[in-house]
């Protein structure tokens, strides 16, 4: 306890003198002393204020800018999505008519179910065509 009260003693005697050293030389009166503080506290207020409405100000633009960015982007994901799928179409078409044509038989692993559409049209002795299926993890 001796080393944290000769801190607390020390630290004490310093702001009581540095308080009367500073009553002692100031320039000013107390009046104007307190009303050129009251100013800079008016005026970090207002910095403060005008700092906030600045901050609130660019979110708002933000959030607004944010809505029809993302609209943007989610039709352009979703225009590559459509266009993905009409080429899986197109490479799944072309594989069936290959099978069909008897010019790429399916992989040992892989089952060949006939589509209903293409059992229908296909002669008794063609192989049938379906989508070819991922091979099963172990």
């Amino acid at each position: 306890m001796g080393k944290g009260f000769s801190f607390l003693a020390g630290a004490t005697i310093g702001a009581a003198a540095g308080t009367i050293i500073g009553i002692l030389v100031a320039p000013r009166s107390g009046a104007e002393t307190r009303a050129m503080a009251a100013d800079m506290a008016n005026d970090a207020w207002d910095n403060a204020r005008d700092m906030y409405d600045q901050g609130v100000e660019q979110a708002r633009a933000a959030m607004n800018d944010f809505g029809p960015m993302m609209d943007a982007k989610t039709d352009e994901l979703r225009a590559k999505v459509d266009l993905a799928r009409e080429r899986m179409d197109q490479l799944r078409e072309t594989l069936n008519d290959a099978i069909a044509g008897g010019t790429v038989t399916p992989a040992a692993d892989v089952e060949v179910v006939p589509a209903p559409e293409a059992a229908a049209d296909a002669p008794a002795d063609a192989p049938a065509a379906a989508p070819a299926e991922a091979p099963a993890e172990a």
